[in-house]
C-alpha cells in the first residue's frame, strides 16, 4: 500500500465499513436462477475485460477509503469501478446508467454479478458519494487500470509510452448563459428561497417583479433597444441589493450556507463590466470565462483542462483541470507530473505553440511545434507532426464522453469529471480492441506498412 498513501479517509458523518467480495466468487449454485457465464458469449468484450482488470488490486486501494470498524458494509467496489466505466464510456449520467445495468447481462457480469438481476443494483446518488469519496486520486487510478489493461491486452504497446503529446482545452460547466440580468434574477430568488426557509421576514421579495423585468430585458434587447435593456438590468440590480440590506438587518446570526449565499450576492451586486474574477454562476462560482479563439465560441465558461496522449495510438494518460486561467506554458509541470502518477514519466512531449516559454525543467525533452521542417531532423519531424493528433481526441473526449458540459459539483468534480473522461475514452477502445475491430485495423495496417503496395480505396 505504500503507492497509494494519497488516499486517505474522508470525514463523513456516516461511516461505512469496507465492501465485501463480489458475488462471483461465492461458488454456491442456485437451483432457481441461471448463472451469468451460461447465458453470455464468453467472446464478449466485456468478458475479456472483466478478467484483465485487476479488481483485487482496486478493492485494496479502495477499501482504504473505508471506515475498518464502522458502519455498514459498503456497496461493492467492483460494481461501482464498472458503473463508471461504463458511464463515461457510453456518455450515461447515473440514472441512465444504473437503469440501462439492470437490462445488460454483459454489464452484470462485468460488475462482478453471478446471476442475472431484475433490480437496480444501488440508488444513483450512491455513485455521487463514492465519487466524493475517492476524489481526484482514485480516478488517477481508474485511469492508470486503463493503461495496465491495454498492456496485458497489448492493445498498448510499451514504446508509445515513450512519446506523448499534450494540449489545453474547456471544460464547460452545465450552467446557463451568464448575463448581468439572469445572475441578479437568480441570486436575488435564491436569497428569497433561503429567508423563507429560515423564517427570516422581509419587506418585499420582488418575485413578480423580477419576473416582469427579466422578460422585458430579454424582448428590449432581442429588439437592440438598449437603453431601455440597461434601465431593466438596473432596475433587477437595484430588487438585488434591496433583499440583501434587507436581510442583513434582520439576520444578524446567519449560517455557513447562507453567508456563503450572502456574499456571492454581493460579489454579483458590485462586479461591473470589466472586472477581473467575476461571478458567472450562483450554484457554481467556481466557473471562469476562457477565451481560445474560436470563431464559432468566442467565449466559454468553465475551467481549462490539460490533457495527454500518447503520439501514436491517442491513449489518455492524464487529464487535469485547472483553476485561474494559467498560461498554457504553466501548465506543463503538473501535466507531465500526472503523466508520470499514472503510469511513467515519458521521454518526449510535444506541444504547440501556446507553450512557449514553459517552466518545465526535468527529464522529459519537451518539442514546441515550430513547424520547420528544413530546420528539424526527419526523426523527430515525423513525431513532431503527429502533436496534432491529440486536437481529435480531445474533440471524443467532449463530444462521447461526457467533458463537453461537467454536471459535477465544485472544483472537485471538474477534477475528477476531467479524469474520468479520459478514462472512459481508453475504455471505450480497449472495447473495440477486445471485439476485434481495432485489432483488424492494426493488422491491415501493418500490412499494408510492409507491402508498400496497397492502396487505399477511392484515393486517386
Amino acid at each position: 500500500m505504500q503507492d497509494f498513501k494519497y488516499l486517505t479517509p474522508k470525514p463523513c458523518k456516516f461511516y461505512s465499513m469496507k465492501p465485501k467480495q463480489t458475488p462471483q466468487k461465492d461458488r454456491q449454485r442456485d437451483l432457481f436462477r441461471a448463472a451469468l457465464s451460461s447465458i453470455i458469449d464468453p467472446s464478449h468484450g466485456l468478458v475479456k475485460l472483466s478478467k484483465v482488470v485487476e479488481w483485487d488490486r482496486l478493492d485494496e486501494v479502495f477499501g482504504s477509503t473505508y471506515c475498518p470498524d464502522n458502519g455498514r458494509p459498503g456497496v461493492s467496489t467492483r460494481l461501482m469501478v464498472a458503473l463508471h466505466y461504463l458511464k463515461y464510456t457510453h456518455n450515461l449520467s447515473d440514472e441512465d446508467v444504473v437503469a440501462t445495468w439492470v437490462e445488460n447481462p454483459y454489464w452484470q457480469y462485468f460488475s462482478g454479478m453471478k446471476w442475472f438481476e431484475h433490480e437496480l443494483p444501488i440508488d444513483p446518488s450512491s455513485m455521487t458519494r463514492w465519487r466524493k469519496r475517492i476524489g481526484e486520486a482514485g480516478a488517477e487510478e481508474l485511469l492508470k487500470e486503463t493503461i495496465k489493461a491495454g498492456l496485458k491486452l497489448k492493445a498498448v504497446k510499451a514504446f508509445q509510452l515513450k512519446r506523448v503529446n499534450i494540449d489545453t482545452t474547456v471544460q464547460e460547466k452545465e450552467i446557463r448563459f451568464p448575463t448581468d440580468a439572469r445572475l441578479y434574477d437568480r441570486a436575488r430568488q435564491r436569497l428569497v428561497d433561503f429567508a423563507k426557509e429560515r423564517g427570516i421576514k422581509l419587506r418585499q421579495n420582488y418575485n413578480r417583479k423580477s419576473k416582469q423585468m427579466l422578460y422585458w430585458q430579454s424582448r428590449y434587447s432581442h429588439a437592440r433597444q438598449m437603453k431601455r435593456a440597461k434601465a431593466c438590468t438596473r432596475k433587477l440590480r437595484n430588487y438585488l441589493g434591496r433583499v440583501l440590506r434587507d436581510i442583513e438587518r434582520n439576520c444578524a446570526k446567519r449560517d455557513d450556507q447562507l453567508q456563503s449565499l450572502m456574499h456571492i450576492g454581493t460579489r454579483i451586486y458590485h462586479q461591473q463590466q470589466k472586472d477581473k474574477n467575476k461571478v458567472y454562476s450562483v450554484h457554481a462560482p467556481e466557473v471562469e470565462c476562457i477565451s481560445k479563439g474560436k470563431a464559432h465560441k468566442r467565449y466559454e465558461f468553465g475551467c481549462k483542462v490539460s490533457v495527454a496522449a500518447t503520439s501514436k495510438g491517442g491513449w489518455f494518460l492524464g487529464a487535469m483541470a485547472v483553476h485561474g486561467n494559467p498560461y498554457d506554458g504553466h501548465t506543463l509541470k503538473d501535466a507531465l507530473k500526472q503523466v508520470k502518477r499514472v503510469i511513467r514519466e515519458p521521454e518526449h512531449a510535444f506541444v504547440d505553440m501556446g507553450y512557449r516559454g514553459h517552466n518545465y525543467r526535468g527529464d522529459t525533452e519537451v518539442h514546441v511545434d515550430k513547424r520547420r521542417r528544413g530546420r528539424t531532423a526527419k526523426s523527430l519531424w515525423r513525431w513532431m507532426k503527429r502533436r496534432a493528433a491529440i486536437e481529435p481526441g480531445i474533440g471524443h473526449l467532449k463530444r462521447e464522453h461526457r467533458m463537453d458540459r461537467n454536471r459535477l459539483k465544485g472544483a472537485e468534480g471538474d477534477r475528477v469529471n476531467a479524469i474520468l473522461s479520459a478514462a472512459g475514452m481508453n475504455f471505450c477502445k480497449l472495447l473495440k480492441w477486445a471485439a476485434g475491430f481495432l485489432r483488424q485495423i492494426s493488422l491491415w495496417l501493418l500490412f499494408c506498412q510492409r507491402t508498400r503496395s496497397c492502396q487505399i480505396p477511392g484515393k486517386i
